[in-house]
């Protein structure tokens, strides 16, 4: 069977709480984490201003008072022995460790994204993102060789803060199998979901831009991705599982 994806706009909590429990297998995500703001205010990133690589503003920061929400949906929409990669920055990743772990998820290790070129900074330029590995249950990863390191060049005049699909690649062939779910609750530009439908792997996403669906949908689509247009919100009598204004029906594909 073709992948097939699924995008909604809506808040990421809000479209997390109407997945079913248990019907997810990975989750990757990378939300526009609050310490961006003190980055601006001292004149270190651009990146939440008007981009001139893209045409929509950036749009509003996910506050950390929310993680403790956004965890918990995102342990109850995973399976039994799943993984869930969360891309964050030095600053952020020490206040979202604890709440992950203290709704259920087990702490293996930060990774780290080396972007091959130097960015943005004031006391040492950076060069580099933290993924954090959280586990639900136990998942074995499909190879213990690949390095905790993972090697890309950060995405210039594309999306903001578009992460390379290469990264995402390793992540979804390290926690994830042909056939299975991969959701994004912060879509983006869609990287994460191209790297799963290239993989051979089905994708859901939220995002609250209008512009970051409909880029995503072109860059799924151009992957060879189909799109499920069965619009069944609200019916769950129809047998279908609503995602977003999405039905996909998780027990076939998954």
């Amino acid at each position: 069977m073709a992948p097939t994806f699924g995008l909604c706009c809506e808040d990421a909590v809000g479209w997390l709480a109407r997945l079913p429990a248990g019907s997810v297998d990975l989750v990757i995500t990378d939300p526009p984490y609050e310490s961006l703001e003190k980055h601006r205010s001292v004149g270190t990133t651009t990146r939440l201003k008007h981009s001139k690589a893209s045409s929509n503003d950036w749009f509003s920061v996910f506050p950390n008072v929310r993680f403790a929400n956004l965890f918990a949906q995102v342990y109850r929409v995973l399976k039994r022995d799943a993984h869930f990669y969360l891309f964050t920055d030095p600053e952020t990743m020490f206040v979202a460790k604890p709440i992950a772990e203290s709704v259920g998820f087990k702490f293996w290790k930060p990774l780290i994204w080396d972007k091959k070129w130097i960015g943005m900074g004031y006391h040492y330029r950076a060069r580099y993102e933290a993924i954090l590995f959280f586990e639900k249950g136990r998942r074995r990863l499909a190879n213990l060789g690949v390095p905790d390191i993972i090697e890309a060049p950060r995405v210039h005049r594309g999306y903001p803060t578009e992460k390379p699909v290469a990264v995402a690649s390793v992540l979804v062939g390290q926690s994830s199998c042909p056939g299975n779910v991969v959701a994004d609750p912060f879509v983006g530009s869609g990287a994460f979901g191209v790297a799963a439908v290239a993989g051979g792997r089905h994708f859901v996403g939220a995002d609250i831009k209008p512009e970051a669906i409909r880029i995503a949908r072109e860059r799924l689509e151009s992957a060879g991705a189909r799109e499920r247009e069965t619009l069944v919100l609200h019916l769950p009598e129809s047998g279908a599982r609503a995602v977003g204004s999405v039905a996909f029906g998780l027990d076939e594909i998954g």
